[in-house]
């Protein structure tokens, strides 16, 4: 619970209401103790971190003057919501962010009234804001939608398909969007358009003669001479703040302005908040702000485990098995150097995708396009056409962003393109948006694709070498975290193409392990006498070995961490069908429904495909095995 005696204001908070009851005088002092109480909670926790403090003005000023959840705010991204999801509701389990059961570590529909809209994967507030817009205008209601959106975020096409579609639109619907600028996604923001923001500065001059001319002119809907004062004021605004491509999208543009300054911030939203037609409020922050280490190192500070606040994060030492994101990371730097058409790009994950080595040895090849992940992945095929050979470094969730553009430019044609897949399978803490619960799925059906999961470390560097060497598109997925300890060598060796590894020989039943599950079914596999194969690829499958295992044994079992419905397991059972063969098989992987935030081992045991499940599962479908029966043929 909150102490009442540090915090005297926010220990009576626990709605929006109960905020509306201070006085306005008062809300710098909640903003203060906010923000202590989110450093406080998060040390504890851990979680996002340095996103959060940088709004806790603008989340005080936002539920003071708006009406929520009657007006409805929808935050981009999430990162930045632990202030709100304090406010509301949440203050006293706030600490519980991640964990099995506790608060979610985004916004989340069914966990409050007040979060409006779910996300996890950027750049979707402005639609979402604008759909809420056009369906209440339609219906006669005239309650508030509002956008929060990053300058990171704001990189993404999506950003600007929604701000041309609310500008463009005869009735202009109402809705605000609010850009919050700290020139930082997760890490430094890159782009055309952040150099455009970085140009801009407040111009209150400005501002004052356009609400002077509007009162006098009125409204530029329906006043001819409205209308041309306002393409005047674009062009002489142009001369001197970068605000000119909002305004020609058909936003009226305010700031950019202190997003610290809580009294310019409330008075600004003030005159905002009733205004008509699409607004757009560009306000300055600071990740991190109010804590100096996380002001001095926000790309550290940005997701934090457990410390202590008054020392600071704990300084990181050498994790005892590298990650596979640290497998690739070495793989790509050594792969670079025997190999000079090698391009590496990211879409704004460089820390999380490994890519920080990269970035510094091999700065003219490495290519961060900002939160644009159909834009990186056409761009990988622009070079394939000419003789590179780039490689997508991206997670799992996010190139389902980019499928048609995986489909139609790169798989169609044919082109060299290595997709180095990140965080597949069980992600964990990050919830549902984050998982890569279905790659396997998406990529298996895809023409000319060759899709690999390896079993352990060493296995991931030989795939990704392959991968490369491959004439055509090919996609190599991996968990989060490390995997099962096989020391990795500095040689850059391939495998044959859709070929198994026989990995434990047994008798009656074969466990075709795909990928990350390779140990729990060898665990399996040798407490029951049972056959396990490492099937590495997923496309092609081993034909060969598949049939030969079909002549030699009673039934299988597939596993993988991917969604059964259309995943490795189905496709085991597609080419059997083919060839003829019957047989029992039991499919193990993912359930057909999103799954919650806790960790990666609880999710797995969950799922039934961790040792224990997978033993479980086994037995039960075959339960001659537990009492030594020579034959499993009747209960197959």
């Amino acid at each position: 619970m909150i102490d009442s005696a540090c915090y005297p204001r926010l220990s009576r908070i626990q709605t929006p209401a109960d905020l509306r009851q201070f006085d306005e005088s008062e809300l710098e002092a909640i903003a203060g103790e906010l923000r202590a109480y989110l450093i406080e909670s998060v040390g504890k926790s851990g979680g996002h971190f340095a996103a959060g403090l940088g709004v806790i003005e603008l989340t005080v000023a936002l539920h003071y003057l708006f009406n929520t959840p009657v007006d409805q705010l929808v935050w981009d991204v999430g990162h930045q919501t632990y202030p709100h999801k304090i406010l509301t509701g949440r203050r006293d389990s706030i600490h519980t962010v991640k964990q099995k059961d506790g608060v979610a570590p985004f916004p989340k529909r069914e966990e409050s009234e007040y979060d409006t809209f779910g996300v996890g994967h950027s750049s979707t507030s402005i639609s979402a804001a604008l759909g809420m817009a056009i369906a209440r205008q339609r219906q006669g209601d005239n309650r508030k939608a509002v956008a929060v959106i990053g300058d990171g975020a704001m990189t993404a096409g999506m950003a600007f398909e929604a701000l041309a579609h609310a500008g463009g639109m005869d009735e202009e619907p109402d809705v605000l969007v609010i850009l919050n600028d700290n020139n930082m996604s997760i890490s430094e923001a890159v782009g055309g358009l952040t150099k455009m923001l970085g140009r801009a500065t407040a111009s209150r001059t400005l501002n004052a003669l356009r609400e002077g001319g509007k009162k006098i002119l009125g409204d530029k809907r329906h006043s001819p001479p409205a209308r041309f004062v306002k393409r005047w004021e674009e062009q002489w605004k142009g001369m001197f703040v970068p605000s000119t491509a909002f305004e020609q999208m058909g936003f009226h543009y305010t700031g950019p302005i202190d997003g610290h300054d809580l009294p310019l911030l409330l008075s600004t939203l003030k005159r905002l908040k009733d205004a008509r037609g699409p607004q757009l409020l560009h306000i300055m922050t600071t990740k991190g702000k109010g804590y100096e280490p996380a002001e001095g190192d926000q790309i550290g500070y940005h997701a934090v485990g457990p410390f202590d606040p008054s020392k600071g994060l704990p300084s990181k030492s050498a994790p005892k098995k590298p990650t596979y994101t640290d497998i690739f990371s070495d793989w790509l730097c050594d792969a670079a150097a025997a190999e000079p058409q090698l391009m590496g790009i990211t879409p704004a994950m460089r820390e999380g995708s490994g890519l920080v080595r990269f970035s510094k040895e091999y700065p003219e090849r490495y290519f961060d396009v900002a939160i644009a992940e159909q834009h990186a992945v056409t761009l990988a095929a622009g070079m394939a056409t000419q003789g590179a050979k780039p490689v997508v470094a991206i997670y799992s969730t996010f190139l389902q962003r980019a499928y048609d553009q995986l489909v139609h430019d790169v798989a169609t044609q044919n082109l060299d393109v290595l997709f180095a897949i990140d965080r597949a399978g069980v992600v964990g803490p990050d919830g549902a948006t984050h998982a890569g619960n279905l790659d396997l799925s998406y990529l298996r059906c895809v023409p000319n694709m060759v899709v690999m999961a390896p079993g352990d470390e060493a296995e991931c560097r030989q795939m990704l070498t392959t991968g490369l060497h491959y004439k055509g598109p090919a996609a190599v997925r991996y968990p989060r975290g490390t995997g099962p300890g096989v020391a990795v060598g500095n040689d850059l060796s391939t495998l044959e193409i859709g070929k198994a590894q026989l990995r434990l020989p047994g008798s009656r039943i074969a466990l075709l392990a795909f990928g990350a599950t390779v140990p729990a079914a060898e665990q399996v596999g040798r407490e029951l006498g049972l056959s396990v194969v490492n099937m590495r690829f997923i496309k092609p499958l081993d034909k060969a070995m598949l049939l030969e295992l079909a002549r030699s044994h009673e039934g299988f079992v597939t596993i993988e961490d991917n969604v059964v419905a259309g995943g490795a397991g189905s496709g085991v059972s597609e080419l059997l069908n083919a060839e003829a063969v019957t047989m029992p098989v039991l499919h193990l992987g993912l359930p057909d429904s999103y799954q919650h935030h806790a960790s990666r081992e609880d999710l797995l045991a969950e799922a039934g495909i961790d040792a224990a499940g997978i033993r479980a599962a086994i037995l039960k479908r075959w339960p001659a095995l537990s009492d030594g029966a020579s034959s499993l043929s009747a209960v197959g």
